[in-house]
């Protein structure tokens, strides 16, 4: 599983026609123990997730399947929202 904190919606004045209505996020990439963990990435978010989420997301052709037109040209996008997570005996929120 590969976690992210989402940090924002990133605004496009043009979306490809699959994308429309699908909503583009930025999301920074998270280590095990909640640390930052790499570049930042724009992920398409069919689930809706907002600013502090701690979300699942995937890269190639899954990211495309998680959206309603499963032919769209993604290679990013969250697949979960994440409520907590229980790793070595600590619970990590999902939420800030």
């Amino acid at each position: 599983m590969q976690f992210a904190r989402v940090l924002g919606t990133v605004v496009a004045t043009v979306k490809h026609e699959s994308l429309v209505g699908v909503r583009l996020m930025a999301i920074q990439p998270e280590d095990e123990a909640g640390n930052a963990d790499g570049d930042v990435i724009v992920a398409a978010d069919p689930l809706q997730s907002g600013p502090g989420d701690l979300v699942e997301w995937t890269t190639g052709r899954e990211a495309a399947l998680a959206l309603p037109d499963t032919y769209s040209p993604v290679d990013c996008a969250v697949v979960r929202i994440v409520d907590a997570v229980h790793s070595d005996r600590r619970l990590v929120g999902g939420r800030p």
